[in-house]
């Protein structure tokens, strides 16, 4: 059983919902990774969301866009981003970390060597934004056998014969993007998405994460709410992006805190 179906298992148990906090390798800085993941941990964070960084990352907004420009003049790439979690697995063994990212990195490295290396890194999930399902066949068989779940994401406009190919190939959890457009999107709806969830869950018994437009604890309450994990990204990133070096640490950590009443709120 992987460290992420343990994690919703014992969530599930105590009565909670999952907190998946995402951030971008390599920034601000190489130095600042390691550190970032203790934090968010230690400000309540179930699951880590750790991007990748690229030079085309389509489903990102500019925020996020900014982060990998920053980590990739960093020189922060796909290899450096598994010595991170190596690094954070000496001393957490417990925390599951899911990598985000785009193909291109890993068909270079090859998806069976990635793949190793990943599961002796301590990697948990990969959710490949360009990879869907349909096109999945072979990828996500190498990311099982290597104990790697292989993580999908669903849309407001998913129909359900495709959430029905992506509960076939899924691993871990799915991830439901509430809105229609990139990262960092507003105008969160959580009556549509609840509707939207329903119709998951009618199809796929994984648990259901959701993220785009969660921005604060009431956001993130609201969405708990209705789903088994919130996942929240640009919003972390811009405090990353605006805080003073010397504060980036502890302005997450606050921030995180705050997500995480928001989200611990909804099941009291």
């Amino acid at each position: 059983m992987s460290r992420i179906t343990i994690t919703f298992d014992k969530l599930k148990g105590a009565g909670k919902k999952a907190l998946i906090p995402f951030i971008t390798a390599g920034d601000p800085g190489k130095g600042y990774t390691v550190p970032l993941m203790h934090a968010l941990v230690e400000a309540g964070a179930d699951i880590i969301e750790l991007g990748v960084p690229f030079s085309d990352p389509m489903a990102d907004g500019p925020v996020i866009q900014r982060a990998s420009e920053r980590a990739l003049a960093n020189k922060v790439g796909l290899k450096d981003v598994l010595v991170m979690v190596a690094e954070f697995r000496r001393t957490n063994t417990g925390t599951p970390v899911v990598l985000m990212g785009y193909a291109n990195p890993i068909e270079r490295m090859g998806y069976e060597a990635f793949a190793q290396e990943a599961k002796a890194a301590g990697v948990d999930g990969v959710l490949t934004v360009d990879i869907p399902p349909e096109e999945s066949n072979g990828v996500a068989d190498v990311f099982k056998a290597n104990d790697l779940d292989p993580i999908f994401l669903l849309s407001p406009t998913t129909p359900e014969s495709r959430v029905e190919q992506v509960a076939k190939a899924a691993g871990g959890f799915v991830y439901y993007v509430s809105l229609k457009g990139v990262t960092g999107a507003a105008n969160l709806d959580t009556d549509e998405v609840a509707k939207k969830i329903a119709m998951i869950r009618g199809h796929c018994a994984l648990p259901v994460g959701v993220g785009f437009g969660i921005r604060d604890a009431q956001t993130a309450e609201a969405v708990a709410r209705i789903a088994d994990a919130v996942v929240v990204g640009s919003r972390i990133v811009n405090e990353i992006e605006t805080a003073p070096e010397n504060e980036v640490v502890n302005r997450v950590k606050y921030l995180v805190v705050t997500l995480r009443r928001g989200v611990d709120a909804a099941t009291k």
